[in-house]
C-alpha cells in the first residue's frame, strides 16, 4: 500500500519494534499494522492465549514467552511497551518485568503503543474512535464495515477480530482510520488514558459507568479523561453520543466544541423503531434505513445507531451504513458458537463487567425465549472483578440465567458469599476443571451454556464439549 494515498506519517526507512505486551488485544493491533506497513516486529509476553496469537503467528511475528532481559540483545530501533508492563517487584525483591530494567538502565529508546501508533498510522487520518465502556469492540467492527461497505476501504484497529476481516488490524488504503478507543491509561510512564493519543475527527461516546477500579477511583475520575479525549476533537469534528447516559451529559457539560449527533434517547438524532433483530432508523423522526440482522439485544441496536451516525460523518448514508449492517457477521468471542456437544450448545463471550453480563444474558434470553434453560459461566478475571469492588452487582447481572457457574480461582473475596442471593442457582469451583465437571453434570439437552471471561479461560470450551460429548456417548 502507497501511505500517499492517504497521506500518513509512516517511517519511509524499515524499522525493528520490539513490543512488550504483544498479545493483548491493542498491542497485537499495533504489531499487525507495523507488520503491514514492512516494519520488522518481533514481541514479548507472558500468558499466550487465542485469538490473538494465532493472528501473530500467521503473519509470520516472531513471540518469545516472558520478559527476559536478554531480549535487549535484539538491539531494535525502538522498544513499544504495553500497559501490562509495570516496575513491580516480586516477593524475592526482584523485577517482574527484567526486560525494561534493562532498558532503563542502558537508556535504550522506548515509547507506548498509543503513541506509537499516533506518530506512525493515525497522523494525517480522519480518525474515528469508538469509546466507551462497554461495546467498544462491536462498535467499532460496526463502524468499520460500515465504511467498508460504502467503498471507503479504511484502516482500523479493533480489539478482537471482526468476522468480516477475519483480522484485529490493518492499514487500509484511503483515509478513514477506525480504532477502539480505550479509556484505560497508557503505559506505566504514561498515566493519560490510550484515546487521548488519538486526535479523532469522529469520536463516539457510547456509553459510561465506573470500571477499572485498579486505576480510576470513581466514575467522575472517568468522566474528566473522556473530556479529555472531547477536548481533542476539532470543531469540525462530530461528537457520537448515546443520550440515554446521564454521565456522558455530564461530559459534554464541561465544554463541547464540535457538531454532536446524539443516539438512543427519545429526542436523539438517531432513534430505532422495532425490535432488536429487526428495526428502522429514524434520523430525526424520518425513517432513514432498516436493519435486519442476525444479532440481538438492546445493546447492540444502540451500537448500531452509533456507527451509522458517525459513519455519516464521512459521507456513508444513513440507508447505506444500514444495509451494510444487515450483512455484519459480529466479532470472535461475542456470543460466538463454539460447538454443540449432547444437544447443548457452548458459547464463547467475552463479558466481565457485571453491565455486560447482564446485556449479554438478556440478549440470549429474549432471544431463546423463557423455555430454554441458560447456564452462565464466567470467570471475574479484570482487574476490577479481582477487587471485588462489584461483586455486590454479580446476583443483578445473572438473574436472567437458570444456573450460574463462576470459577474461583486467584480471588482474595468470597465468591460464594457474593452469590448467596441466588440461592441453588449459583456454584462456585477453584479449578477450571472442577467447573467443568459440574456444569457438564448439570447440563441437559437444549441448554444454552455461556462462558464469559476477557481472557482464555484455561481451554474451558473445548473442555467443557469434551466432557458433554463423553457424557452423551
Amino acid at each position: 500500500m502507497s501511505t500517499a494515498a492517504w497521506g500518513g506519517n509512516l517511517e519511509s526507512r524499515p524499522m525493528h519494534i520490539h513490543i512488550l505486551g504483544i498479545c493483548g488485544t491493542f498491542m497485537g493491533g499495533a504489531a499487525a499494522l507495523a507488520r503491514e506497513a514492512g516494519h520488522q516486529v518481533t514481541g514479548c509476553d507472558a500468558g499466550v492465549y487465542p485469538p490473538m496469537s494465532d493472528q501473530l503467528r500467521a503473519l509470520g511475528i516472531d513471540l518469545i514467552e516472558g520478559y527476559g532481559a536478554d531480549q535487549l540483545a535484539l538491539k531494535p530501533d525502538v522498544f513499544v511497551v504495553g500497559n501490562v508492563v509495570s516496575r513491580t517487584r516480586l516477593d524475592d525483591g526482584t523485577p517482574k518485568f527484567p526486560l525494561m530494567e534493562a532498558i532503563l538502565d542502558t537508556g535504550a529508546r522506548y515509547t507506548s503503543g498509543p503513541q506509537w501508533l499516533a506518530e506512525h498510522v493515525l497522523q494525517g487520518r480522519h480518525v474515528l474512535a469508538v469509546a466507551g465502556t462497554h461495546g467498544k469492540t462491536t462498535t467499532t467492527s460496526m463502524l468499520a464495515w460500515a465504511l467498508e461497505r460504502a467503498g471507503r476501504q479504511p484502516g482500523f484497529l479493533v480489539g478482537g477480530v471482526p468476522l468480516d476481516f477475519g483480522v484485529s488490524a490493518r492499514l487500509g488504503s484511503q483515509n478513514a482510520f477506525v480504532i477502539e478507543a480505550d479509556e484505560y491509561d497508557t503505559a506505566f510512564f504514561a498515566k493519560r488514558s490510550k484515546f487521548v493519543h488519538y486526535r479523532p475527527r469522529t469520536a463516539v461516546l457510547n456509553n459510561l459507568e465506573f470500571d477499572h477500579a485498579d486505576i480510576f477511583e470513581d466514575l467522575a475520575a472517568i468522566e474528566r479523561q473522556f473530556h479529555h479525549l472531547v477536548r481533542t476533537v476539532p470543531s469540525t469534528g462530530r461528537i457520537v453520543v448515546n443520550g440515554l447516559e446521564e454521565s456522558l451529559a455530564r461530559v459534554l457539560g464541561q465544554g463541547c466544541w464540535s457538531e454532536v449527533a446524539s443516539f438512543g434517547a427519545a429526542a436523539s438524532d438517531f432513534t430505532a423503531e422495532g425490535e432488536p433483530h429487526r428495526f428502522d432508523v429514524l434520523r430525526r423522526g424520518a425513517r432513514v434505513g432498516t436493519v435486519d440482522w442476525a444479532l440481538g439485544g438492546v445493546h447492540n441496536q444502540l451500537n448500531a445507531l452509533a456507527a451509522i451516525a458517525a459513519a455519516e460523518h464521512v459521507g456513508v448514508d444513513p440507508a447505506e451504513a444500514a444495509a451494510a449492517l444487515s450483512a455484519f457477521r459480529n466479532v470472535r468471542r461475542r456470543m460466538e458458537v463454539r460447538g454443540t456437544a449432547g444437544g447443548v450448545t457452548v458459547y464463547d463471550d467475552f463479558a466481565h463487567h457485571p453491565t455486560a453480563i447482564r446485556t449479554t444474558l438478556d440478549g440470549l434470553r429474549r432471544r431463546v425465549g423463557p423455555g430454554t434453560r441458560i447456564l452462565a459461566v464466567f470467570e471475574p478475571r479484570s482487574n476490577t472483578m479481582k477487587l471485588g469492588t462489584m461483586k455486590a452487582q454479580l446476583p443483578w447481572s445473572l438473574e436472567a440465567a437458570d444456573l450460574a457457574f463462576c470459577h474461583t480461582g486467584g480471588l482474595d473475596w468470597d465468591a460464594a458469599a457474593a452469590l448467596a442471593p441466588l440461592g441453588g442457582r449459583a456454584v462456585t469451583a477453584g479449578s477450571v476443571e472442577a467447573l467443568v465437571a459440574r456444569v457438564a453434570a448439570a447440563a441437559r439437552p437444549g441448554d444454552q451454556v455461556v462462558c464469559m471471561s476477557n481472557g482464555g479461560f484455561g481451554g474451558i470450551h473445548g473442555k467443557l464439549l469434551d466432557a458433554l460429548a463423553t457424557r452423551a456417548a
